[in-house]
């Protein structure tokens, strides 16, 4: 096995920390301060699971996809946010030896995005059959440019294919991950799982950076837990609509779920969309409750309190860019 992480963010950062602590070599596509940072010191993972430090030695950084040379990867991991996933993706093709490798079965295009829609972005650019989603639950913070912590483990990650495709070229990945101590599955039902994902980060992303408070202050209040179900609810609806399933069958079933485990294991974390706000970049709405918009105006299906959320973080997102008003 050998792979390729593209993106030297939290979620990079973790599995990278995790697949290396099994002695399997890494190369990373980084920007120039994490690719320095990498090559120097290594990654350091602390939090959740201890701590741990992956030396220079099992990493190469790079910072452009030119750079790597003609390498036998297994896997590449896409581990950007949703917004900068086309371009990296165009930027994989655009390499002739990693887009044959993809073409003829070698090479798995692994997404580690939250959201829906990712694995359409990537078909444009590589074939269904060799593209896998995972779900990563776990809360990762970047606390420098080669510094992790994780905060937060809800679940097992998982990874399968949303096109029918059997994910047994995961398997070494996925027994790295769980060997270096991160606990990972395979899933023939990871549409599920992503849309429990979305469930939740619907839920509490948007609410948590319009408000700027944690996870667990949305769920003393009536309001906002008025606002989370009607999310929900709107939800199910065009998931439903659409032709997908979760693992609970009402919004009710998931409710329940959400308030007794859910928000409870992860009260004090603060969404990535808020840490996304303060530092005056970019979200991933489009990807989380733009989605759920986008999918219901195709199906005919008004979902406006998803739609309000939107709108309100996309305010936020644009005014703090210093972009200017469309009017």
């Amino acid at each position: 096995m050998r792979c390729l992480i593209y993106g030297a963010g939290a979620v990079g950062l973790g599995l990278a920390s995790f697949i290396t602590k099994t002695g399997q070599p890494i190369d990373i596509i980084a920007r120039q301060e994490s690719a320095t940072a990498l090559r120097d010191g290594g990654i350091t993972r602390t939090g959740l699971f201890g701590s741990h430090v992956t030396p220079p030695a099992l990493l190469r950084a790079f910072t452009r996809i030119e750079d790597v040379g003609e390498v036998p990867y297994t896997h590449v991991l896409f581990c950007t946010k949703s917004y900068d996933l086309a371009e990296a993706a165009k930027n994989v093709a655009s390499h002739r030896d990693l887009l044959e490798r993809i073409i003829d079965g070698r090479l798995s295009v692994v997404l580690t995005q939250n959201g829906w829609g990712n694995a359409e972005t990537c078909s444009v650019f590589f074939p269904d059959q060799r593209i896998f989603n995972t779900r990563v639950i776990t809360g990762l913070i970047r606390t420098a440019p080669n510094r992790v912590d994780i905060t937060v483990h809800a679940d097992a990650v998982t990874m399968g294919s949303l096109f029918g495709a059997h994910a047994d070229s995961l398997e070494a990945l996925c027994g790295a991950i769980r060997e270096g101590g991160l606990p990972c599955r395979l899933t023939g039902e990871i549409e599920r799982d992503l849309w429990a994902n979305m469930l939740y980060h619907c839920a509490l992303n948007p609410l948590g950076a319009i408000f700027g408070v944690p996870y667990g202050v949305l769920g003393e209040w009536d309001y906002t837990r008025h606002i989370m179900e009607s999310i929900v609810s709107e939800i199910f609806e065009v998931m439903e609509s659409a032709g997908y399933r979760t693992h609970w069958d009402s919004p009710g079933d998931y409710l329940k779920i959400f308030y007794e485990k859910l928000l409870p294991a992860t009260a004090g974390q603060e969404s990535s969309t808020l840490q996304d706000i303060r530092r005056q970049s970019r979200t991933e709405i489009e990807a989380l409750n733009g989605a759920v918009v986008r999918l219901g105006d195709g199906l005919g299906i008004a979902v406006p309190v998803n739609a309000v959320v939107y709108r309100m973080l996309r305010f936020l997102e644009e005014r703090n860019m210093g972009l200017k008003p469309a009017y």
